[in-house]
């Protein structure tokens, strides 16, 4: 029997693209491990920002930037954001994100991103999920400010009206325009606020310090508002160490956990716990085999030099442990004693929160936790949801037909 062709596969999936149908077997994970009887709180998933740029556009209030945003996106069939290569389809073998725009909706607008969303969480078990945009992880490449501001208050404004609006299953944490100290402070003030907003987000492809005292009052504004601080971490080729890669497979390796190492780093040494013992940080989409190398080498260079640490108490390690991680991607290991011990250095039962990271191609199911074999009943259940529901606050739920209800 002839095999069909790369070509046919193609064609077939993107015509008979569903997102229930693709996830049929996620469904039925769902249901022979009782989801339901349980929360499960995904921390990071995202949506294509750039299908809405039109409607998007529209919340910029610079004339000149709105003009400019508007006569590119209809020139160029771009988005005025620093453009990352195309190199995460394999060569059109992975069809899921361009054939993503045909899936049959109710809805062209942001309405419409809701209903692709609550078919995904439905078919994995997924009761609720924080999310985020995904070419705007390198907006803080821009090279002008002022882009990323506009393009960040827009952007925010119309996930608020359009999406976190009209769904309380779906969560954000808002993008922080961190090129500018003065206009993230104006966010938070301006966006804590609104409904579905849990928190605040710094993505983490860019070059600012997050010591920089110019932060020191969007960090109290925040702890004094009990919004959680979200790092969340992307690859950038185009960095002299990366550029030294010739595969995207090295990149992609060693790009993500990066980021959120020279960020935590200076998170840590420059004692921002100490100074804002609560406000709450969360790390995502670094992996997590990262961490007990990052708490080993931190504690192993206290100890021979805390004088360059004047407001540090403790060890790095016990600062790291106390911080909020996401499970994506739960990287696989054929020995579970690894894994085991960084689960148990990390304090994982109450500090690690699982993430999709859906629909990105590399996403992962909630049974990548739920089947860990050394977890008792009661972590599994805080990783899938328990420690997300505390960190967001979020409300109580149940289930009628089978599927969540918000009951708040």
């Amino acid at each position: 029997m002839e095999l069909p062709s790369s070509d046919d596969i193609h064609r077939l999936t993107v015509q008979e693209f569903d997102t229930s149908k693709l996830l049929a077997h996620a469904a039925q994970q769902a249901r022979r491990r009782k989801y339901s009887e349980f929360m499960i709180v995904d921390c990071d998933s995202h949506h294509y920002e750039t299908d809405h740029l039109s409607e998007i556009y529209e919340y910029i209030d610079e004339p000149v930037i709105k003009q400019l945003a508007k006569t590119f996106h209809k020139t160029m069939g771009l988005p005025m954001f620093p453009q990352r290569t195309n190199d995460q389809d394999m060569g059109g073998r992975i069809t899921r994100a361009p054939a993503r725009r045909l899936e049959k909706s109710s809805f062209k607008d942001g309405r419409r991103d809701v209903e692709l969303t609550i078919r995904w969480m439905d078919a994995m078990g997924v009761d609720y999920t924080c999310l985020f945009p995904t070419p705007m992880l390198s907006l803080g490449l821009h090279p002008q400010v002022e882009m990323e501001i506009s393009l960040a208050k827009a952007y925010n404004h119309w996930l608020c009206d359009r999406v976190l609006s009209s769904e309380p299953r779906i969560k954000s944490m808002l993008y922080l325009p961190f090129n500018d100290p003065d206009e993230c402070y104006k966010a938070v003030k301006e966006f804590g606020d609104r409904k579905g907003v849990v928190g605040f987000l710094v993505t983490a492809v860019r070059y600012n310090a997050v010591h920089e005292n110019e932060y020191m009052k969007t960090y109290a504004l925040l702890e004094e508002m009990g919004k959680p601080l979200a790092f969340h971490a992307a690859y950038n080729w185009h960095t002299k160490y990366m550029e030294q890669m010739n595969r995207f497979i090295s990149v992609h390796a060693l790009g993500f956990p990066y980021y959120n190492m020279l960020h935590m780093t200076n998170w840590i040494i420059n004692g921002i716990p100490e100074r804002f013992p609560k406000l709450r940080t969360l790390w995502i989409e670094g992996g997590l085999a990262w961490v007990p190398f990052l708490m080993q080498r931190l504690d192993n260079e206290y100890m021979m030099r805390p004088s360059e640490c004047p407001l540090l108490k403790r060890l790095p390690s016990e600062y790291i442990s106390e911080q909020f991680f996401s499970s994506q991607p739960l990287e696989l290991v054929r020995n579970h004693k690894m894994l085991e011990a960084t689960f148990d250095y990390m304090h994982a039962d109450t500090q690690l929160m699982f993430a999709t990271d859906y629909p990105h191609w590399d996403f992962d199911l909630p049974n990548t936790v739920y089947d860990i074999p050394f977890l008792d009943e009661k972590a599994k259940r805080n990783i899938l949801g328990g420690n997300a529901a505390k960190l967001f606050n979020l409300g109580p739920w149940k289930h009628e037909n089978g599927k969540p209800v918000w009951a708040g």
